[in-house]
């Protein structure tokens, strides 16, 4: 049976007057694809702002970071330590998980193989939103790899599946995930020009916007098609590409703003650092 799909649902279901009684509403997580970008000054960040700083100028600002670094290396315990103590504790991370190690536990999720990809992101604890497992666009759809995989994930550690070949698009895999509790990833492309469907598998949203530029009428689509899900109580992870301009963060704000004007107990303003 498929996943439930909001891809059509009245935008009206997410206002004020129209949020389920007595269920509360969902936190709009949105952010970028990455922070640690100097360029992003002074239009994000003031000007002159030290590399070590970054982090607690872009957590004062926006609620959530999908983490790029941890892609192409695993994070340190002294780093995640510093991107925990740099954030409030209503932050959250999305954290890639390492390339190779998602290649090699895909091919084989043994017990050795899963604790060296997932084992250093334990540290993050309460600001780890969720771990994006990210299956490249050479491996095609592969219903007994995934479901190893599914059955294999530590429970303990919310789990967003981004499979990107176009053959992972069907029923049998949005039913695996909902199945397992796992989040299926929606990426937006310049290419096709229609919005990809929201599919809800897991208790949350994932989605990555991925277009080189976003009109403002663009934001007030995508604010629309989040609403009714936020309003419905469920989180949604939401991040643009990053670039060099420092356009992201700001695209990120302004979703933010959408977001709020509708339903402000979505978009939760940002706690001080050190307010755990």
């Amino acid at each position: 049976m498929a996943a439930p799909s909001h891809g059509s649902i009245d935008p009206s279901a997410g206002s004020r007057d129209t949020q389920p009684a007595g269920r509360p509403t969902g936190t709009l997580y949105v952010g970028t694809s990455g922070f640690a970008y100097r360029s992003w000054a002074p239009a994000f960040y003031p000007a002159g702002a030290r590399a070590d700083d970054l982090l607690g100028y872009y957590s004062a600002r926006l609620p959530a970071c999908e983490l790029n670094n941890t892609f192409y290396r695993q994070p340190s315990p002294e780093a995640v330590a510093g991107w925990v103590a740099a954030t409030p504790s209503s932050f959250r991370f999305a954290v890639k998980a390492q390339r190779g190690g998602t290649l090699r536990t895909f091919a084989d999720p043994s017990p050795a193989a899963l604790a060296w990809l997932t084992g250093p992101l334990t540290a993050f604890g309460e600001r780890l939103g969720t771990v994006l497992f990210r299956i490249p666009g050479p491996v095609l759809r592969d219903d007994a790899r995934l479901a190893a995989l599914l059955a294999a994930w530590p429970s303990a550690l919310p789990l967003t599946v981004e499979a990107q070949d176009a053959s992972w698009q069907v029923d049998e895999t949005f039913a695996a995930l909902a199945a397992a509790g796992a989040t299926l990833c929606v990426t937006e492309l310049d290419d096709p020009a229609e919005p990809p469907t929201l599919r809800l598998t897991g208790s949350f949203l994932y989605v990555r916007l991925r277009r080189s530029d976003y009109a403002a009428a663009e934001l007030a689509a995508w604010a629309a098609r989040l609403l009714p899900f936020l309003a419905d109580g469920r989180d949604a992870f939401v991040f643009f590409r990053h670039d060099e301009a420092g356009e992201a963060p700001g695209r990120a704000l302004r979703l933010a703003a959408l977001v709020a004007a509708e339903l402000p107990a979505a978009v939760p303003l940002p706690a001080p650092v050190g307010d755990a």
